[in-house]
């Protein structure tokens, strides 16, 4: 087949390059990531097909090096969004035949250690959140946003009305579960000129979408029934996915005991899977 009858889709970039940035304050605070990066690039690269010319192709060292540099030349922290769109944008602006750039991040989740409550200068432990991100640049300025957030073990011994609305769980009493929780959600602008100039923009969106999610869960600090997954609303985000299998604990029969409700076992009969996408509507 001759290449003027053929749309050409020419993708190519390096993956697992990992990276470990370290933020020095003069008081002595540090701040720290560790990424692992994933690029991917779209070229318009015909050449190297038909005059084996592989000239207009970006060498993968280099899209592997660029991430070292640009992490480097970071003057303040930067959040994971915030640098994907950073480093994409490079490539689309610097490499005339890069027509877009695709940057896939998994954050390791370290975490501020605190002694005694008062949280350590340059001490962190790792946490049991996972932060991936997806973010991709056209040469035109269009970009979009995809975020990741999971967490195993949101354990609660009260029935959210979830359960209390189809009347039970079980034929027992109100059973303990809990919910591996996996959300994606996603922003869609335009043009990179559209995006607020806060350093923090892309943090407080995170944060805003995490605490929905675990409000809605847990329900107020005073405990009490908290509403159903059906019922979460995010705020400010062009589509959202939440994945939820729930994980049950059912009393143990232990009648000649006083309190048989105390002990409690992992059911995997009551095991449970909850998917709900939502999509905002396109004019």
């Amino acid at each position: 087949m001759a290449m003027d009858d053929a749309k050409l889709d020419f993708r190519h970039g390096k993956s697992r390059v990992r990276v470990g940035r370290v933020w020095r304050e003069p008081g002595g605070r540090q701040f720290i990531v560790e990424w692992n990066v994933s690029i991917s690039l779209l070229s318009d690269c015909v050449s190297s097909y038909t005059d084996d010319d592989t000239s207009n192709v970006v060498a993968t060292d280099t899209i592997k090096n660029t991430v070292y540099v640009k992490a480097k030349e970071a003057v303040l922290p930067f959040f994971v969004e915030d640098f994907s769109q950073f480093y994409s944008k490079h490539f689309t602006s610097f490499y005339s035949q890069v027509t877009a750039a695709i940057v896939h991040i998994v954050e390791k989740p370290w975490e501020r250690i605190s002694i005694d409550g008062q949280p350590h200068q340059h001490g962190f432990k790792l946490g049991s959140e996972k932060h991936t991100t997806e973010v991709t640049v056209k040469k035109s300025g269009y970009l979009q946003v995809y975020i990741w957030y999971s967490r195993v073990g949101s354990a609660e011994d009260n029935p959210s009305e979830f359960i209390l609305n189809t009347g039970s769980c079980c034929e027992c009493e109100p059973c303990s579960f809990s919910l591996e929780v996996t959300a994606s959600w996603g922003y869609t602008y335009k043009a990179l000129s559209t995006l607020p100039l806060e350093q923090w923009h892309f943090t407080e969106k995170y944060n805003n979408v995490k605490k929905a999610l675990v409000d809605t869960f847990f329900g107020s600090p005073e405990g009490g029934y908290s509403p159903s997954v059906q019922s979460t609303r995010v705020p400010d985000v062009s589509s959202i996915s939440l994945k939820m299998p729930n994980f049950h604990f059912i009393p143990v029969n232990l009648s000649s005991k006083e309190n048989p409700e105390i002990v409690k076992f992992g059911g995997d009969v009551y095991f449970q899977q909850m998917n709900h996408t939502v999509r905002s509507k396109q004019p």
